[in-house]
């Protein structure tokens, strides 16, 4: 029952460094020249984005031990092309996180393009709206949807992994941050003294 979640959690880490290697612009374009290098790169972020994305979902879908709330047990809905219980109380703790964790993701998509999420080269610093609360909205809005789809789905071992998957967003934010530095420079680092990192100080934007 194990072995999918773990393939998932697997494949969730080892295609970190291909995501650093698609976050190297400069370095890609001086070595196979601006056009070439940055096609590269483009093709990287899509193949790491996409496949970083499909294993964290991998990670909540996967057959796995399950956990119970000791509250409303009584009122359930069965899927059976899971083999899985949905219980009210885990949707009720659900949909608040999910709206959370979606409106962060999607208002930060929004504000870049999904062409810069999906190729992972910003055209420029932005520092309003959602990116004036906290510097990786994507990020945040995937944890807190984790979490949210981990107690969904009474997915144990999913939310026991939830320190680790915010350990793995620190490290990829932390790798794309040295990169926008080095193409933005000051003005960049100005930005981060004054907005948080993953996790926003407080929810109201600009």
């Amino acid at each position: 029952m194990q072995f999918w979640f773990f393939l998932f959690l697997i494949g969730f880490i080892a295609i970190i460094p291909l995501y650093f290697l698609s976050l190297e612009h400069l370095k890609l374009e001086e070595k196979y020249g601006k056009v070439i290098g940055r096609r590269i790169g483009e093709v990287l972020g899509m193949i790491s984005g996409w496949g970083f994305f499909l294993f964290w979902f991998g990670i909540w879908l996967a057959p796995q031990a399950r956990f119970t709330i000791p509250f409303l047990q009584d009122f359930s809905i069965q899927i059976p092309i899971l083999d899985l219980e949905i219980y009210l109380l885990n949707s009720l703790i659900f949909v608040p996180l999910f709206i959370v964790g979606a409106w962060f993701g999607i208002k930060g998509v929004v504000q870049t393009s999904l062409r810069v999420a999906e190729t992972h080269r910003a055209e420029r610093v932005v520092v309003t709206g959602v990116y004036s609360i906290v510097r990786h909205p994507q990020y945040f809005g995937g944890v807190i949807a984790h979490i949210g789809f981990s107690v969904f789905l009474s997915a144990l071992y999913s939310l026991l992994a939830t320190p680790f998957v915010i350990a793995v967003i620190y490290v990829v934010s932390r790798k794309e941050e040295s990169e926008l530095i080095r193409e933005f420079g000051e003005e960049y680092a100005n930005y981060k003294k004054g907005v948080p990192m993953v996790f926003p100080k407080m929810l109201r934007a600009k």
